[in-house]
């Protein structure tokens, strides 16, 4: 069982900077695939960005340039650096991790962009 614990989410103008960190409950952390999906009412979950065991990443077209996935293996963690956010990155973020056979997510937490 892998259990992941987001922080970072909270209020902020449009234009401003966010990271979200994910800290996994795992000593398997570095062979997972990590990654941040998010969420709005009446939508369907959609992937943010996504960074694997070999450090491959994959954003999502609304997102390029702007969100910069990271992890250190050493901390079991995971971060989402958010820069240039706009009121359309209002969600509720949620971390993933996976592997092979196993596929785990946090909790969510809320990120909110006013105009």
């Amino acid at each position: 069982q892998v259990q992941l614990v987001e922080t970072g989410g909270c209020l902020v103008q449009a234009g401003g900077s966010l990271r979200l960190s994910c800290v996994a409950s795992s000593s398997i952390f570095n062979i997972l695939h990590m990654g941040w999906y998010r969420q709005v009412p009446g939508k369907q979950r959609e992937l943010v960005a996504t960074r694997s065991s070999s450090g491959s990443t994959n954003y999502a077209d609304s997102v390029k340039g702007r969100f910069t996935i990271t992890r250190d293996n050493a901390k079991n963690t995971v971060y989402l650096q958010m820069n240039s956010l706009k009121p359309e990155d209002t969600a509720v973020y949620y971390c993933n991790a996976w592997g092979t056979t196993l596929n785990y997510w946090g909790q969510g937490i809320q990120v909110t962009v006013s105009s």
